[in-house]
């Protein structure tokens, strides 16, 4: 049997697709997945897809299913199972995505089992960006929660992906490492001691890998859009117009629910997770 997901969007969104894709690679079938392939050869590397394709394959009619995360059907196949990408109602997207697909309460796997480099054992890797600036807390509570890391020697890095790129040259006087190849990272990723990030793919690649995270949520709604690994926390200030995004978060950026967040908070937070690892 072979099963055929498609699925647009950034590298969180794609993650949270892959608990569809284990779930039907541990039924049977073989599974293949169309979306950004550089994204989906994280799930090929963990063995959870067979094969990747950047856009849909031209003969949809060789899969037995077919399952579409979009707006509309743009297949020959009437009997694709068409998920909307956003779920109706305030609950975990990935459990929604398996929901619509016919494997509700199928409990999937919480780590990616790729292989790790040893380069960053012992590193607290912080990534201060994502897809988008409304979802950045200030810089500045990085730029404190690196040399408070320094202080404890707990070796701070900075990680830059081609968002924030344009961060570089503030950051030039701390360490950094910027992010060319994606398998490459994650598995420098996959041996570090802790992770610091906004709501971007590289913070649920980290807790999708079982390093621990912590998640820095402002204008999203964690209930939905939170990573799911084990040793992940979410640090939310909830204000009245909380969550607004992307469609009504309007005003300056860093905003307000993230500027809220002290480097205190995520580094007591983050030390608390990192001793839960250190636990047998």
């Amino acid at each position: 049997m072979r099963a055929l997901i498609y699925r647009r969007g950034g590298l969180g969104d794609t993650l949270l697709t892959f608990p569809l894709a284990e779930a039907l690679k541990k039924s049977g079938f073989e599974v293949h997945f169309a979306g950004n392939y550089d994204y989906l050869l994280l799930g090929k590397e963990a063995g959870l897809v067979d094969r990747v394709f950047s856009d849909l394959p031209p003969r949809t009619e060789d899969y037995d299913r077919v399952f579409l995360l979009s707006f509309q059907n743009f297949t020959d196949r009437p009997d694709a199972v068409l998920i909307n990408p956003f779920p109706p109602a305030r609950e975990p997207v990935w459990r929604y995505y398996l929901r619509e697909a016919g494997f509700e309460g199928f409990e999937p796997s919480k780590v990616l089992p790729l292989p790790s480099l040893p380069d960053w054992e012992g590193r607290v890797v912080l990534h201060p960006g994502s897809g988008s600036e409304k979802k950045n807390a200030p810089l500045e509570l990085f730029k404190n929660l690196y040399r408070r890391l320094e202080g404890e020697e707990l070796r701070p890095l900075f990680v830059l992906g081609e968002a924030e790129r344009r961060l570089k040259e503030e950051l030039k006087d701390f360490d950094l490492y910027e992010v060319k190849n994606l398998l490459d990272f994650a598995r420098l990723l996959k041996g570090a001691a802790g992770f610091v990030g906004n709501d971007s793919g590289f913070t649920h690649l980290a807790s999708y890998l079982g390093v621990p995270t912590v998640a820095l949520f402002g204008p999203t709604d964690p209930l939905v859009w939170a990573p799911f690994g084990p040793l992940t926390a979410v640090l939310y200030e909830k204000l009245d117009c909380s969550p607004c995004f992307p469609k009504d978060c309007t005003g300056p950026v860093p905003k307000e629910c993230l500027k809220r967040i002290g480097e205190k908070r995520v580094l007591a937070t983050l030390k608390g997770l990192m001793e839960k690892r250190r636990k047998p």
